[in-house]
């Protein structure tokens, strides 16, 4: 038998599991689900969906890889370059997965088919757009049966679009503690009183959360009464409405949504300094790159540009927004907008704390770029020189950072609303406390300014 190992995440669907073996990832299909996943394939639902990019495509093995018991077929799927996680997402994200979801849903129910579950889990960003992944969700259609995962796709996409919609605000750590959806009784303290105007929040929240409080109360003997393929279609074309109709462009600004029209030094210095990452990107062979803080990703298009894979990350939810409208509308398949704090980036969450792995565990890159960075995190979040330096030492193979002295204007401004206590806060104690970690490969001062571009390499 070969060795593999079976994914964390992959352990509550009797239906088949994810695991690995050989550096590839599988997915096993179990006697169980033989008859849905036969259905899948002979009625033409998975080509459909294959075909129309709505499903991650797969090669199909008669290996028993793991030599169960319960074996029916192994499937080998499309590699997916990076697997984030809804909490990850800016708005936009989440609702395209939900839009997606509810999309394959009524093309399954065309071929007899329906989805068994409905979380953001089954999607991921690949190749610039969602695309689903879990070719195990599909079920037999029952139509005397409602859809059964319909709480579950209100409570992990509907509800924290509304929210967000509503209050203006960033959601993400919340969806990182509601893991499996927030609860309908939690949505419905949350969500203010004017979404009391809307008709699908009275529908799909109140009415839902009254509903849920009668079944407790009545102690789960009520029947359920049936359920037409009319009824589930209406339904699904009234959610289509709501989040289609959620509006494009946010009224509201966040700390760095105007960052290159307001805060950076000057145009010639955004030109000069593109000019010397460039070069220094010509004597890189890495391939795919992790951009921190890339803002609205004017970097990160310059390195997707070079054929690179990158993930573009920012903890400002706006920033991510407008990039990921800019990669949907010019169709830019090897970037990936990612919200993340740097600070506190997304832990290992879940069942035994392996179900959802750390963001850094997920994402390994051979390039970390660091640009007009360092100085907001030691100066803004206290994170002194050596600390950081030990940071990227385990993240980056190969680092391109810039260095803002104390005397830049930016700085200056960030040390006026606090005391100066970065004693070593300066370029020599930088390139000291780097050097103990990487060797520095090219060292460039920006034309005009006092700042410094850095191309390092883990010793």
């Amino acid at each position: 038998m070969t060795k593999y190992t079976r994914h964390p995440s992959s352990f509550k669907d009797p239906s088949g599991f994810v695991f690995e073996s050989e550096g590839k990832l599988y997915r096993q299909v179990n006697q169980y689900y033989a008859a849905q996943y036969r259905q899948l394939i002979d009625s033409g639902l998975y080509n459909q969906l294959v075909t129309q990019g709505k499903l991650i495509a797969h090669e199909e093995s008669a290996e028993n890889v793991t030599g169960s018991a319960h074996w029916y077929t192994t499937l080998l799927p499309e590699p997916v370059q990076t697997i984030s996680y809804p909490y990850e997402w800016c708005f936009e994200q989440l609702q395209d997965a939900a839009l997606l979801t509810l999309s394959v849903l009524k093309k399954a129910l065309e071929h007899g088919m329906i989805l068994k579950d409905a979380t953001p889990y089954n999607i991921q960003f690949h190749k610039g757009r969602p695309i689903f992944i879990d070719t195990l969700s599909f079920d037999t259609y029952d139509p005397k049966q409602p859809w059964i995962a319909y709480r579950q796709f209100c409570q992990c996409f509907l509800f924290p679009l509304y929210l967000e919609h509503y209050l203006k605000t960033d959601i993400q750590k919340i969806l990182s503690t509601y893991i499996d959806g927030i609860p309908v009784d939690i949505i419905a303290k949350l969500l203010p009183l004017k979404s009391r105007l809307s008709l699908g929040v009275w529908l799909h929240v109140y009415l839902q959360h009254t509903a849920t409080t009668s079944t407790r109360a009545a102690n789960g003997n009520n029947k359920t009464n049936a359920f037409s393929k009319k009824k589930l279609l209406d339904v699904i074309s009234h959610l289509t409405s709501i989040i289609t109709s959620f509006p494009a462009n946010k009224t509201y600004k966040t700390t760095w949504s105007n960052y290159y029209e307001d805060t950076i030094l000057s145009k010639e210095y955004l030109k000069r300094k593109e000019a010397i990452i460039n070069d220094m990107c010509g004597q890189t062979n890495a391939r795919t790159v992790l951009d921190l803080g890339a803002n609205d990703g004017y970097f990160s298009k310059l390195f997707a540009g070079r054929q690179m894979q990158v993930i573009a990350t920012d903890s400002d939810n706006r920033c991510i927004s407008n990039l990921y409208q800019q990669v949907k509308k010019d169709k830019i398949e090897n970037i990936l907008p990612l919200i993340l704090d740097i600070a506190n980036p997304s832990p290992a969450i879940g069942f035994n704390n392996q179900e959802r792995a750390a963001f850094h565990d997920r994402v390994q890159t051979d390039l970390v770029a660091a640009l007009a960075l360092v100085h907001h995190l030691v100066i803004g979040k206290n994170i002194s020189l050596p600390v950081l330096a030990a940071y990227f030492n385990g993240i980056a193979p190969e680092l391109i950072i810039e260095f803002v002295p104390k005397e830049d204007e930016k700085v200056q401004q960030m040390l006026k609303t606090r005391p100066d206590t970065f004693i070593d806060y300066d370029q020599e104690h930088f390139e000291h406390y780097f050097s103990t970690y990487f060797n520095i490969a090219e060292k460039k001062g920006i034309p005009g300014t006092t700042r410094t571009l850095y191309r390092m390499k883990r010793k």
